[in-house]
């Protein structure tokens, strides 16, 4: 695309202030495809400035205007959905088949369900004499990851957009091709000038800028727990909103009375998704001990079935890791667990060996895993699954909930009031119960360190608004 080495400021692609430049790799070749410019303080500056001057006319839109103009979006998104899927295939690795019905579909499924939000959610009420109205925070900082880009990028944009709020984006430096392209969508559905803005840079430059101007109203982040609580950190002497959706370690309690075979081939493949770079998957399986030994030999075969290459074949079901740094920091939990003594059961240290180039991991099972084990405990985010025994079901349930992250769990049972009743003890921001459909209508976030505030439909829609009560309005 031709505005790699631009960023998208006050309606215009325009040139950074900065000669700073980064390659952007393909993981599935380590080898750079094409450069962005990164930008500094001063871009920054621009972009915030631009995003504040047309809050006030933009704030002051209806809903049904902003209605409009998000369909309008999701007329060009479709338009040009082929071409973000398959930027996504080339700088973030996911398999094709994956990145065209989920990464970028995703995308989708976020603006439609948004629309349908629009339909029903009550900007504005009456409760006796006091008027109860919902205005847009401000300007807000939107600060994405690479392993989902489109689904964080579009969950973020649309509810501001929706809200009223004016915004700058900051996506991944590591997968910033379909944010690029994004903005392109964005600029070509009539998105007023300074309304959405986007600038690359790393989280120390551009990403703390954003977090500590004061211009910035708020600020909405996905990434890592270490990262969230620095940008809390900068985010605080403004006392400006700060929304998180960070790590997690989620639980996949498989009960007793479970079809096994299903429950645990479900979730390998689960866990294995993206190539294990999901912050809610199910990345620790708890069964009974009775079920252990019978479950690893399932989870073994499920595993070996998983076929890891270019994910530009049709054959793929996992691509690389995203990044170099991401490789090397799965390789050293995986030397991690079999220090401390777990069972490795499949995949390991180390590529495919028909894979000697690329970020590629070996789908890799620890069995035996206790609960004080570094791999029971922190996260990976990689293809990397841990089987755990328990004793009972309160066993399971304290298990799950000895983390010091609650973002997801995972309960399977063939019994629905037995499920219902292990969901509701779980401390997470969303539980599954026996593999459901993807919701884009649920909350998503999480507790503990996990992060606060939810996103999706009303609930990422309210993450961006003030509330305010006019009392004597009806008087």
């Amino acid at each position: 695309m031709k505005n790699t080495l631009k960023f998208y400021i006050d309606g215009r692609w325009v040139e950074p202030h900065s000669f700073d430049r980064l390659p952007v790799i393909n993981p599935a070749t380590e080898q750079a495809f094409c450069e962005i410019a990164m930008g500094d303080l001063n871009d920054v500056e621009s972009a915030v400035m631009a995003a504040r001057r047309a809050f006030p006319g933009f704030s002051r839109t209806s809903p049904a205007q902003r209605k409009q103009l998000l369909q309008r979006i999701l007329d060009v998104f479709m338009a040009r959905y082929d071409e973000i899927a398959d930027a996504i295939v080339q700088e973030v690795g996911a398999p094709k088949a994956l990145s065209h019905a989920w990464q970028a579909g995703i995308g989708k499924r976020h603006l439609e369900q948004l629309l349908r939000t629009l339909d029903t959610f009550e900007f504005q009420k009456s409760r006796g004499t006091t008027l109860i109205t919902h205005e847009p925070v401000g300007v807000v900082a939107l600060i994405t990851p690479w392993n989902w880009p489109i689904n964080q990028i579009v969950c973020k944009v649309a509810p501001a957009l929706a809200a009223g709020c004016t915004m700058v984006l900051k996506p991944s430096e590591i997968a910033p091709i379909n944010a690029l392209l994004f903005a392109e969508v964005m600029h070509e559905a009539g998105v007023p000038a300074g309304v959405f803005n986007l600038i690359n840079g790393d989280g120390p430059t551009v990403g703390a800028a954003l977090s500590a101007h004061p211009h910035v109203d708020m600020v909405s982040f996905t990434g890592s727990t270490r990262a969230g609580t620095e940008i809390a950190r900068l985010a605080a002497p403004t006392v400006k909103r700060v929304h998180q959706e960070l790590g997690g370690k989620s639980a996949n309690i498989l009960l007793d009375d479970v079809d096994l075979q299903a429950a645990v081939t479900n979730g390998v493949d689960s866990c294995f998704g993206n190539s294990g770079q999901s912050c809610n998957a199910p990345t620790r399986m708890l069964v009974p001990v009775a079920l252990h030994d019978q479950a690893v030999d399932i989870a073994r075969r499920a595993a070996q079935k998983h076929i890891v290459g270019a994910p530009d074949k049709d054959a793929t079901t996992m691509g690389p890791v995203i990044s170099q740094r991401q490789y090397d920091s799965i390789q050293r939990m995986l030397a991690i667990g079999i220090d401390e003594g777990a069972q490795l059961v499949c995949g390991g240290p180390g590529r495919p060996d028909h894979l000697p180039q690329g970020y590629y991991v070996q789908p890799t099972i620890f069995a035996q895993v206790t609960q004080d084990m570094t791999i029971a405990r922190e996260e990976i985010f990689g293809p990397v699954l841990v089987i755990q025994a328990y004793e009972d079901e309160a066993h399971a349930v304290r298990m799950a909930n000895d983390s010091v992250f609650g973002l997801a769990a995972y309960v399977q049972s063939t019994d629905q009031a037995r499920a219902r009743d292990v969901a509701l003890q779980m401390r997470a921001g969303s539980v599954y119960i026996n593999y459901p459909s993807w919701d884009s209508g649920a909350p998503f976030g999480g507790y503990k360190q996990s992060g606060n505030g939810r996103e999706y439909a009303e609930w990422g829609l309210e993450a961006f608004l003030e509330v305010k009560g006019i009392v004597g309005w009806g008087a």
